[in-house]
């Protein structure tokens, strides 16, 4: 029996944003990617009333990773050395839309890196790849209030996708995003009110609500999905039902969560299966379950996820 055709109208959408810039624009991208204009659930109404089809982001970090298991590790191991490469990679091999820099090696408590190198690499990938890109802290705020108002200026007129902001934290980001040209990632901790409130602060800085992101704290299969599925699922509908402080696309973390799992990654488990195929099935379910909850971008790590997860999408959104 075919499902029920959700018919109800809302009078409220997500907004559509388009991100990068091509050289007709200012940026030297090769390519723009559009997100967001849903005006119905997943899966309800008719074909107009889809978002743009959800996009993936792979990740590139700043630095080696000493935490990823080797199972991850595998797929990059040639170029996990230089981001450039690591990014082309991404892009060429497994299909990337957007690129994501995770600066992690400039916390204090990992390389602590200065803002020289952070910006050395996004200037490396920014010649490497043409898709747009996410620019995302270490989520130390002293060190990002250092550091990512270069990284930002190294990237300026490239429409790029920055963050993140919160409630504490938003005022540096907020500025130097708006100054630079850049769309914003507001952050909250699995809270719908909290996620208002930073998208409230932002907008009485002056920056659109047009040119922002959402990101709710994402949860892993087994460790919180029902949780973020839940909070993005009230988003969705709070955007339809016309509130415009939460009329956002979204931006989950899958990547990283999936792999904290022990699930993902520990080795010395009979019974678990291969850990070569779990790692990647954890990631690539988070995926698919919060993609039906309404996000717009997912980031990602493992290239045999995203297959699976592309081929989700291109069924869905076809």
């Amino acid at each position: 029996m075919p499902l029920p055709e959700i018919t109800d109208s809302f009078t409220g959408s997500v907004n559509r944003i388009t991100l990068g810039a091509t050289k007709e624009n200012g940026g030297t991208r090769t390519n723009t990617v559009t997100i967001g204009g849903a005006r119905n659930v997943v899966y309800g109404g008719s074909f107009e009333d889809a978002s743009e089809k959800p996009v993936i982001a792979m990740d590139v970090l700043d630095t080696r990773p000493r935490d990823w298991p080797d199972a991850l590790v595998q797929a990059y191991d040639d170029v996990m050395d230089s981001p450039g490469d690591w990014a082309k990679k991404c892009v060429e091999e497994f299909g990337a839309e957007l690129i994501c820099i995770k600066f992690d090696g400039i916390h204090p408590d990992k390389d602590d890196k200065d803002a020289d190198h952070a910006v050395k690499v996004t200037e490396e990938v920014l010649k490497s790849v043409g898709v747009p890109l996410i620019l995302w802290g270490s989520r130390n705020d002293e060190k990002d209030n250092q550091v990512m108002p270069k990284v930002s200026g190294a990237a300026k007129g490239e429409k790029c996708l920055i963050g993140t902001i919160s409630e504490i934290n938003y005022k540096s980001l907020t500025a130097i995003a708006m100054a630079d040209g850049h769309y914003l990632i507001s952050e909250a901790p699995i809270d719908i009110n909290i996620a208002k409130q930073v998208n409230i602060l932002a907008s009485d800085m002056g920056f659109p609500l047009e040119r922002i992101v959402t990101f709710q704290a994402t949860g892993a299969l087994g460790y919180g999905i029902e949780y973020a599925y839940s909070i993005q699922e009230r988003q969705r509908l709070a955007a339809l039902t016309g509130d415009k402080m939460m009329a956002m696309p979204a931006i989950c973390d899958v990547g990283y969560e999936s792999w904290r799992a022990k699930e993902a990654k520990l080795e010395d488990a009979p019974g678990w299966g291969s850990i070569a195929d779990r790692g990647p099935m954890w990631e690539a379910t988070t995926a698919v379950c919060l993609l039906q909850a309404g996000v717009d971008i997912i980031r990602m790590r493992h290239p045999r996820s995203v297959a699976v997860v592309k081929n989700f999408i291109n069924k869905v959104w076809s």
